[in-house]
C-alpha cells in the first residue's frame, strides 16, 4: 500500500519482497526487527536516523539511539558476518594469535556457516595495515578465467551474454591461495589451527539459524541436484536450529589444512573440479587451478576529510569509491543535511556517473591500459561533480573517460551481493580489512559432491562485447564488485577497517556510512544502523523507510523512481567497522541487517 497517495514514483516493497521482485539469484531475506546476542539488549527497530535536539542543552551532543550497543575495547577487535566466524577470531587473538591469524580463521567459519554466500569456491581480497612499518599492502585474490575461455566459446554457443549462473559462469575460485598467501607473509600460526574451528562446524554441524533458512530459501531456483540434496532436504531449507553438516567441505579443509595450496589447487581437489565442470559443459579444468597465483598490488588512495582512503585498483570497482569521495568535495555536503532530499539526490546522481566510468573502465590491469590518473584526477572529477542536476534526476550517464561501449554483453551486479565481509585489529595495531565472496546466492548453483565445494559465479561478470577492457579471454580476471576500504589519519596512522556486501551497493554504502561518521558526527555503529539508500540502473532507487515519507516525496518530485523498504534487509548490505581512536581505544561495529556480529576487549 502506498502511503502518500500523489506522490510520483513510489511504491512501496515488503522486506522480504526485493530480490524476489528483481527476479536475482540472491536470498529473499526476511525484516530484521532485533538480533538475539548475548550482548546486547534490542531496541526498537524504528531508531532514528539522527537524534532530536529538543531539550538539549548548547554544546551538548545527542547521539542517535542504536539496536546494538557500540562495542569498545583497548586491546584488539573483530567483527565477521557471522557470531560463530566472530567468536573464532576472537579466540585467536585471545592466545595472541595477530590480526591475520584471526582473519584467516574468521574466514574459514564463514566459509562453512555462510554457505551461500562465501566459500573455498570463491574469491577473496585484503588490505592490511602494518603497524611496525605504518605501510599498507593490498592482496588480489581473484581467480582467472580457464585456458579454454574464448569469446569464441561462447560464440559457438549462440550466447551474446555472459550466463549468470552454471558452469560457464565459474572462474578459478582465489580465496584459498589468499588464505596461504596472506598467513604466510604476516601470519604467526598455522594453517591446521585457524581451520581446526571451520573443519568443527562442518564435520560435526552447526546450528542453522532463521536467517540462513530463509537465504536458502531464497537462493534455492539455481541450485544443481548435489546442492538441493545438502541444502534443501526433503525440498525444504533445514529446520531452524537443526544442525547443518558438509563432511565432505570438512574433508576439503582438511586437505587445506595439512597441504595449504597444494590442498586445493592440485591433487584431488583440483582434479574433481576440473572433471565436474567438464562434465557439466563448463570451461575451467584442474591446469587452470594450478596455474593460479594471488597478486600483490597497490592500493589506490585518495584524501577525504582529514582522512586518505585506502581502495583495492581494477579489476574491482574501488575507483568509483574513490570518484564518489572526490565528487564530494564539490558540494557542501554537511550543509545539505543529513538524509535531507538534496543530499540523497546528490550522492545518487553522482553515483550514476562514477558508475558510468566504472563499468567503462573496471577490468583486468593486465590485459587492458586502465587511465587511472584520467579516471581519479581531481580536476575531471569537479567536472563530473559539476553534471549533477540539483533539480532533476538523470536516468543514465555516459563514461567520461575513453568511449564508451554500448549496453550489453556483460553480467549485472545491480542485486547481488552475496558476500560476507570481515575485519580484525590486534594487540600490535595491525588492522585487516578482508572480503570473500561467490557473488551469487550459492554462485553458479553448482556443488561439487565429492569435495562439498560450491563454486561461485564471478566469471559471469566479463563481457563479450568485441573490444572492451573486460571482455573474457583466458587467465583474465573479470570485473569484481568486492570493495574492502581502510582509512588512515593525516600523519598515516590506521584509523578504520570499513566493508560491507552488497554487489554494486558496496561503494554507495560505504560513502554513506563515512560520511555518517566524519561529517556528522556518528558513532560506528549509528553510523552502520542509520538508513541508506541503494541505487540501480535507471531511475530507480530503494530507501528504507526511515528515512521518511517527506524526503521520500521529494525524491520522488526530482524524478526518482522511489521503492521503499519496509524493515531492516539485507538489500543494503551488512557493514562492519572498527575504529582506531587516537588514544587506542577501538570500536568494533556491525550491522544488524545480517547476521554480522563484533566483539572488542
Amino acid at each position: 500500500m502506498n502511503r502518500n497517495p500523489g506522490v510520483p514514483s513510489m511504491r512501496e516493497v515488503p522486506a522480504t519482497a526485493r530480490r524476489r521482485t528483481a527476479g536475482a539469484a540472491m536470498a529473499a531475506t526476511l525484516a530484521i526487527t532485533c538480533v538475539s546476542l548475548a550482548v546486547t539488549a534490542c531496541q526498537t527497530a524504528e531508531a532514528p536516523a539522527q537524534a532530536s535536539t529538543a531539550g538539549q542543552s548548547p554544546g551538548e551532543v545527542v547521539f542517535p539511539a542504536t539496536n546494538r550497543p557500540d562495542v569498545r575495547g583497548v586491546t584488539a577487535a573483530v567483527s565477521a558476518g557471522h557470531p560463530l566466524a566472530a567468536a573464532a577470531g576472537h579466540e585467536v587473538l585471545r592466545r595472541g594469535g595477530n590480526a591475520i591469524d584471526a582473519t584467516i580463521a574468521m574466514a574459514g567459519v564463514l566459509a562453512v556457516v555462510r554457505p551461500h554466500m562465501n566459500g573455498v569456491g570463491g574469491d577473496a581480497f585484503m588490505i592490511y595495515y602494518e603497524a611496525e612499518s605504518g605501510r599498507v599492502y593490498a592482496m588480489n585474490g581473484s581467480g582467472r578465467a580457464g585456458a579454454l575461455a574464448t569469446p569464441a566459446l561462447f560464440a559457438e554457443r549462440e550466447l551474446d551474454r555472459m550466463p549468470g549462473n552454471g558452469p560457464l559462469s565459474v572462474s578459478v575460485p582465489g580465496a584459498v591461495a589468499a588464505w596461504v598467501d596472506a598467513l604466510d607473509r604476516f601470519g604467526t600460526r598455522q594453517m591446521a589451527e585457524l581451520l581446526e574451528p571451520a573443519i568443527g562446524y562442518a564435520r560435526d554441524g552447526f546450528p542453522v539459524s532463521t536467517r540462513l533458512a530463509s537465504d536458502i530459501a531464497g537462493s534455492s531456483r539455481s541450485l544443481n541436484d548435489h546442492a538441493r540434496a545438502l541444502y534443501l532436504p526433503g525440498g525444504a531449507p533445514p529446520p531452524v536450529g537443526s544442525l547443518l553438516k558438509n563432511r565432505a567441505l570438512a574433508t576439503t579443509l582438511e586437505r587445506i589444512a595439512r597441504d595449504g595450496r597444494d590442498g586445493f589447487y592440485t591433487g584431488f581437489v583440483a582434479d574433481r573440479i576440473g572433471a565436474f565442470l567438464e562434465a557439466e559443459g563448463g570451461y575451467l579444468r584442474a591446469p587452470d587451478l594450478a596455474e593460479h597465483t594471488t597478486t600483490w598490488v597497490e592500493p589506490l588512495r585518495g584524501d577525504y576529510e582529514d582522512h586518505t582512503m585506502l581502495v583495492m585498483p581494477p579489476n574491482t570497482q574501488g575507483i568509483a569509491q574513490l570518484q564518489l569521495f572526490e565528487m564530494a568535495k564539490s558540494f557542501d555536503m554537511k550543509e545539505l543535511g543529513h538524509n535531507s532530499a538534496g543530499y540523497l539526490h546528490t550522492l545518487i546522481e553522482m553515483k550514476k556517473l562514477a558508475f558510468a566510468d566504472r563499468d567503462q573502465w573496471a577490468a583486468d590491469p593486465e590485459f587492458s591500459d586502465i587511465p587511472l590518473d584520467r579516471l581519479l584526477d581531481p580536476e575531471y572529477l569537479a567536472r563530473r561533480a559539476g553534471m549533477v542536476d540539483a533539480g532533476s534526476a538523470a536516468e543514465s550517464r555516459a563514461a567520461g573517460v575513453g568511449t564508451e561501449m554500448a549496453a550489453g554483453g556483460g553480467g549485472s551486479a545491480d542485486d547481488s551481493g552475496d558476500t560476507v565481509y570481515l575485519t580484525a585489529v590486534d594487540q600490535w595495531g595491525n588492522a585487516v580489512s578482508w572480503i570473500q565472496s561467490l557473488f551469487a546466492g550459492f554462485g553458479s548453483g553448482l556443488l561439487e559432491p565429492e569435495t562439498g565445494i560450491v563454486l561461485h559465479n564471478r566469471g559471469a561478470l566479463f563481457n563479450l562485447q568485441a573490444g572492451h577492457p573486460n571482455i573474457i579471454a583466458p587467465g583474465k580476471r573479470p570485473y569484481h564488485t568486492l570493495s574492502p576500504m581502510m582509512a588512515l589519519r593525516g600523519d598515516g596512522s590506521f584509523a578504520f577497517t570499513l566493508g560491507t556486501p552488497g554487489g554494486d551497493s558496496q561503494p554507495q554504502s560505504l560513502i554513506q556510512i563515512v560520511n555518517n561518521m566524519v561529517l556528522f558526527g556518528m558513532t560506528p555503529q549509528a553510523a552502520i544502523e542509520a538508513p541508506r539508500f541503494r541505487s540501480y540502473n535507471g531511475l530507480g532507487v530503494a530507501f528504507e523507510d526511515r528515512v521518511g515519507a517527506s524526503v521520500l516525496g521529494k525524491l520522488g518530485a526530482l524524478g526518482h523512481q522511489v521503492e521503499i523498504v519496509h524493515g531492516w534487509t539485507a538489500t543494503f548490505g551488512g557493514a562492519h567497522m572498527i575504529l582506531r581512536d587516537r588514544d587506542g581505544t577501538l570500536t568494533a561495529a556491525s550491522d544488524p541487517r545480517r547476521e554480522a556480529y563484533a566483539i572488542a576487549y
